[in-house]
């Protein structure tokens, strides 16, 4: 029998050891792992797009949409060394989406201010004036992200048209409305860009778009590369941006309100948040802040992804959570972390 004293002392046991389940079993499965500086992009440029290319090197392209004058190009290593820097001749002072066409070393660049894609040559930064147009546009395009099909057609999101354009086949050309659909619009949300990070699984039936201002990662059903009826696969991923699909079909989004990169499920359910934001120091972000483009590494060991630091305020929008925090920054980074998801 008990006494009083044996009572309690169970009882204190007990609260240890659910403290213990409480605080072990959790942190295993929301391991959010040490976000680690990758890159300084040579006199602090702002960043955005970001590509892996057939050479394991990554490639990044500046975005300054109240800036003039050309973007750049910066080739860094695998480990994080600048190999080149180059000006991309007869573009606008903001790009967004780089990749490379399957197979290819030919790079395609999105130029945002200009409202069309380019083909630059990293190593000398000269660039087609024009390789994708757009046909029948119905207003002022926002170009953002572009990815490929397995047959080796282009898809571009428009960020202010609810729109997925698809060109067919070459790499050059006049691209029309693939998708046009009121679940790629930005609406009211913030930050005011709808269709943005896009992206196919490996069956290549289902495309999956994010909706930046509406925190919404969007499916579209595809047949014989016919696209069906768009739906929502999930809410709440704050800032949804730029996006990549690993071997599994997990879909690791780069959320960039919330400083973090949400990995989600086939199904739309969250199974990893990893990386964070740990403030500014001497000008330059610890961990995650305004996390825009991610890619995977070659050997798929580390994700990469641009920190864009945007002060949404200096482009004329509201002011949000991490604006102030971007007003400090004075070194632009580009981060990675292990390409790993922590058991559950």
């Amino acid at each position: 029998m008990l006494n009083g004293k044996g009572r309690l002392g169970l009882a204190i046991l007990a609260c240890v050891g659910l403290a213990t389940s409480i605080s072990t079993t959790p942190a295993a499965a929301w391991d959010r792992g040490a976000v680690q500086t990758f890159a300084l992009p040579q006199g602090a440029p702002m960043v955005e797009g970001l590509t892996v290319g057939p050479d394991g090197n990554v490639y990044v392209s500046t975005f300054n949409p109240a800036g003039s004058g050309n973007s750049q190009l910066f080739t860094f290593s695998k480990e994080g060394r600048l190999l080149k820097g180059v000006t991309i001749q007869g573009s606008s002072s903001a790009m967004l989406g780089l990749a490379f066409r399957p197979g290819t070393d030919v790079l395609l660049a999105i130029d945002f201010g200009a409202g069309k894609v380019l083909i630059v040559d990293p190593a000398t930064g000269m660039a087609t004036t024009t390789c994708i147009t757009l046909k029948n546009s119905p207003g002022s395009p926002g170009l953002n992200a572009l990815t490929f099909d397995a047959a080796g057609n282009t898809y571009i999101s428009d960020s202010f048209q609810g729109i997925i354009w698809r060109l067919s086949g070459s790499p050059c050309g006049e691209a029309t409305a693939w998708v046009t659909n009121d679940l790629l619009l930005p609406k009211t949300g913030v930050p005011g860009f709808g269709a943005n990070g896009l992206g196919f699984n490996k069956a290549g039936n289902t495309l999956f778009v994010a909706n930046t201002a509406m925190d919404w990662i969007v499916k579209i059903p595809v047949t014989g590369g016919v696209a069906g009826t768009p739906e929502v696969l999930t809410n709440s991923i704050n800032g949804a941006d730029g996006l990549v699909l690993d071997r599994d079909d997990n879909i690791w989004v780069a959320a960039n309100q919330a400083d973090e990169i949400v990995v989600i499920d086939s199904s739309g359910k969250a199974i990893a948040k990893l990386g964070d934001f740990d403030g500014v120091h001497n000008g330059m972000t610890r961990g995650l802040l305004f996390p825009a483009s991610p890619a995977f590494s070659k050997d798929g060991e580390w994700l990469f992804v641009t920190n864009l630091e945007l002060d949404l305020r200096s482009i004329g929008g509201p002011q949000t959570v991490d604006s102030q925090w971007a007003a400090q920054v004075k070194q632009h980074s580009i981060a990675k972390l292990k390409a790993r998801i922590p058991p559950r």
